[in-house]
């Protein structure tokens, strides 16, 4: 049985009816999770008409980490197997879930511990390389499709679109929620490796997935920008990190120096400047001193 956890905070109209269109088909039950929105999520899902649909909302935003795990919680008590986590403004395959779930099964029989799953995601507004990546050594490889490596194994997968054994969650534990937002799917997939378990990017099933709120050409490049306030997140949750004794050392330097990158990028090329950098760089001071949590009122 495969519920699927949809994650909601304000999301577009049109954009959350496109994926319940695309999703409700593919799984047995859904669970929406709202954190606070302001628009009316619920007035839209009782418009449309189906049973398959569990109404989660938070009252207020209370992070992405904590909506997955409140969406586990709702599908654990209907006795799913499986969990399809989704982003609001994300848009499966008609046959994602079916490609994804024969993977995780291939990957089952074929030994080992599978932590997840997950779809090769284009973002339409930008010119995104192959989305599944890891680290060897002191390199960051991307993993292009290839006929004899369909299905290819990952550090982690971004968490939209990515189906989860709940026997993996037994096992590995959930999302973390003092994260709040960004990096929680890092953490987890981490965490899960570290445990015996190992994700896998699957190149037959396809998604839609927006990456950032818009995006800023670099050096020919282009390059996915979030708010100064998401920018916190990100520099403050991926410090924190880098500074767990469970994390593999190439991993750290790896990964710290891509972001070294992008604070410089960022800094450069998002607007406002000033508040983009203090954001940032208070993020980092934050995550070295442990201080996670939700930061700002939202």
């Amino acid at each position: 049985m495969i519920v699927a956890i949809i994650v909601t905070y304000n999301p577009d109209p049109g954009q959350f009816k496109r994926l319940l269109e695309l999703c409700v088909p593919q799984v047995d039950a859904v669970v929406v999770v709202d954190n606070g929105s302001s628009v009316p999520v619920k007035a839209w899902l009782d418009a449309c008409e189906t049973t398959q649909i569990i109404w989660r909302p938070l009252g207020e935003n209370k992070g992405i980490a904590a909506a997955h795990n409140e969406g586990i919680r709702q599908a654990r008590l209907v006795n799913a197997d499986y969990v399809l986590i989704f982003d609001h403004d994300s848009a499966p395959a008609p046959d994602m879930a079916e490609r994804l779930l024969a993977a995780l099964k291939k990957k089952q029989e074929e030994g080992g511990h599978v932590a997840a799953v997950g779809p090769c995601y284009t973002d339409p507004r930008r010119d995104n390389p192959p989305p599944f990546t890891r680290i060897e050594g002191l390199c960051l490889k991307r993993c292009a499709y290839s006929k004899d490596t369909p299905i290819v194994p990952v550090d982690y997968l971004v968490s939209s679109g990515s189906l989860i054994p709940v026997a993996a969650l037994d096992a590995v534990g959930e999302m973390k929620e003092d994260l709040f937002i960004d990096y929680v799917d890092v953490e987890w997939g981490l965490r899960a490796n570290a445990k015996g378990f190992q994700s896998f990017g699957v190149f037959s099933a396809l998604m839609e997935h927006n990456l950032g709120d818009e995006t800023i050409r670099i050096f020919g490049r282009k390059l996915a920008v979030h708010s100064s306030l998401r920018h916190y997140y990100m520099f403050r949750n991926a410090t924190w990190l880098y500074t767990q004794k469970d994390v593999p050392l190439n991993w750290k330097l790896v990964d710290g120096a891509r972001f070294a990158v992008r604070f410089v990028c960022y800094a450069l090329f998002a607007k406002p400047h000033l508040e983009h950098i203090r954001n940032m760089t208070q993020g980092v001071f934050d995550g070295l001193r442990g201080r996670l949590g939700k930061k700002f009122a939202e």
